[in-house]
């Protein structure tokens, strides 16, 4: 708002994409804190959030998730697992990030078996790792059916507006992570309620 919106070095215009994840950013702390107080729960998840909404843009953009954020988010949800830091418990914990990792794998594997192409990249294993990590196995099948509807929904509104990237690839990174916040804010099981099953 000081600046009006245009760089303070070069005079460019700055995208409203910026002050929006900004604004997102302080509404998904705000919410950690009015939810869990001002201690270490909090913390852990406004991490979380921070972590998954910065996947979200870079993945929409780059089509890449870099480990440099997957696999610390990874580690620090079986960190707070293992501390108690979360309400999930660390064997949950453990085999979330597991079936997570190993569910996209063997999807990918035979994908590329089936057709010689690659469906997904490997950093969308180790974003769904991370919140099998965060959240526990039981929140993989919410997360993964989420996150498949809401990307086919958009796959198809894209294709029929020719919106789709060369090659007619849409990354799946996004939509794991909006999944992920909806549990984060709602609960795993609410995406159940929310797709009728």
């Amino acid at each position: 708002m000081v600046l009006r919106g245009k760089c303070s070095n070069c005079r460019a215009l700055i995208s409203p994409r910026y002050p929006l994840i900004e604004l997102v950013n302080g509404a998904l702390f705000a919410w950690c804190g009015w939810t869990w107080g001002l201690d270490g729960t909090a913390l852990a998840w406004c991490g979380f959030a921070a972590a998954i909404l910065a996947l979200a843009w870079i993945d929409w953009d780059t089509t890449l998730l870099p480990d440099d954020i997957t696999l610390p988010l990874l580690w620090a949800g079986l960190c707070a697992a293992a501390l108690r830091v979360t309400e999930t418990p660390l064997p949950d914990a453990l085999w979330g990030a597991v079936g997570g990792y190993l569910s996209l794998w063997l999807v990918y594997w035979a994908f590329k078996l089936a057709t010689g192409k690659e469906g997904m990249g490997y950093g969308d294993f180790k974003l769904f790792a991370a919140l099998g990590a965060w959240f526990g196995w039981q929140a993989l099948i919410p997360i993964i059916l989420m996150a498949s509807l809401i990307g086919a929904a958009i796959g198809i509104g894209m294709k029929v507006f020719a919106q789709l990237r060369e090659g007619g690839y849409l990354p799946f990174g996004p939509f794991l992570a909006l999944a992920g916040l909806t549990s984060l804010l709602f609960g795993p099981q609410s995406i159940l309620a929310v797709i009728g099953l």
